[in-house]
């Protein structure tokens, strides 16, 4: 199949610190600029009609169009129209919290399994929830201390009724009841360093129900559970679930839902914390998978594939009328330029990447980095195609 196949008939990106945005229309839609008349509701619903249906996306309350038209951006293509919009923004909408950003003391929590739903921990209280420090740390602690490294060769480890904070995952200390709930799997694994290979041995941790790798055993008493593969809810006591686990979808729509989300959330969190916008997806063994830049934080983005919504479409439509009408809800994303390591044609890119010590390191189980290489590559083949690449780099939305 070819990947103007897969090119949604419409799409929508609108930036809301801009105050302003981006509308195509696929050349099949519609034939005349002039058949297209865009307007804006009281219900902050945009309008965009063509002579054989129309689409309706439901914005932000807060997001409207200053007018009832919309100027015809000067550049054009040969795949179809788009049109420059002016907004209206009376407060921008906020990033959701990733799990890492919500844990809090003395709260319990409960964490499950997020590839089935069966419960991994229960009812964890924790005394101290502390940030640990960033995957660059180490190389600047020669700047830190005057003496040799006192870190050298020890491990950040938590005590008890702690709760450590990495950037996609968090370290916890075993209890007896992780006998019941999860599998312990030893593997081999092969770090390179500068000077030679080194080889060790490292135990992954499944769900016992389902046996899908939840994290790693840092210790015999600390597990290391990846913020992708684990749901987090606080006890049943009126509290909203952390995680919004009730998405519904399809199973395999469900994951790649939690996925982006979660991963997209930690972006706006690292970025927006330690000012951190390019960064290496990288396996348990320290092996990159993709380069990742992050543009946009502040994009509202809607789209509508073929006919009518299909359930692999990035942004998942509310209600869906296969005749005259169709209807879906603008979603929050992040905008990202990517490039895969694994092509062989971009290798001097990724070799400047690697070496540049402002590149954060986000390590992913292996089945992660695998599923977000694919989630990327869905979110570009359905772009319009002036719009997929940036020099280099391929051009991908996550929804938040």
């Amino acid at each position: 199949m070819e990947e103007t196949a897969q090119q949604d008939v419409v799409f929508l990106e609108l930036r809301q610190k801009l105050q302003s945005g981006l509308l195509f229309i696929r050349s099949d839609a519609v034939r005349d600029d002039a058949d297209v008349k865009i307007e804006s509701k009281q219900d902050s619903t945009l309008s965009v009609q063509t002579p054989e249906r129309t689409y309706e996306v439901k914005l932000a309350s807060a997001v409207s169009l200053v007018q009832t038209w919309c100027q015809r951006s000067p550049a054009d293509t040969q795949h179809g129209s788009h049109f420059r919009l002016r907004l209206k923004l009376e407060q921008p909408t906020e990033a959701p919290c990733s799990v890492i950003g919500q844990l809090r003391v003395n709260v319990t929590y409960s964490f499950l399994c997020q590839s089935c739903g069966s419960m991994v921990l229960r009812d964890r209280t924790f005394g101290r929830v502390l940030p640990l420090p960033n995957g660059n740390w180490n190389a600047l602690v020669d700047d830190w201390c005057c003496h040799p490294d006192p870190f050298a060769n020890r491990k950040l480890l938590p005590r008890d009724g702690d709760c450590l904070l990495g950037d996609t995952f968090l370290l916890l200390a075993r209890d007896s009841s992780c006998e019941q709930t999860l599998v312990r799997e030893e593997n081999s694994l092969q770090k390179a360093s500068a000077e030679q290979k080194r080889s060790s041995k490292r135990v992954t941790v499944s769900c016992r129900s389902c046996s899908a790798a939840l994290g790693e055993e840092v210790t015999a008493e600390v597990l290391k559970l990846y913020v992708t593969e684990v749901l987090v809810k606080p006890r049943e006591d009126g509290e909203c679930d952390i995680t919004q686990l009730r998405l519904e979808s399809e199973p395999n729509s469900e994951r790649q839902r939690f996925l982006e989300r979660t991963l997209a959330a930690r972006l706006v969190e690292l970025s927006s914390a330690q000012s951190i916008f390019r960064f290496s997806i990288q396996t348990p063994d320290d092996k990159a998978v993709i380069l990742l830049w992050l543009l946009n934080t502040d994009t509202l983005v809607a789209s509508f594939p073929d006919a009518a919504a299909r359930g692999d479409s990035f942004i998942s439509a509310d209600e869906v009328h296969p005749g005259e009408h169709q209807s879906c809800r603008a979603a929050q994303a992040v905008k990202v330029l990517y490039i895969l390591c694994s092509d062989s044609k971009l290798q001097d890119v990724v070799d400047v990447w690697e070496k540049d010590i402002s590149v954060h390191p986000l390590p992913l189980p292996q089945s992660s980095c695998e599923e977000l290489q694919k989630l990327l590559m869905s979110s570009t083949s359905r772009l319009p195609t002036f719009l997929r690449c940036m020099n280099s780099y391929q051009v991908a939305y996550m929804q938040m």
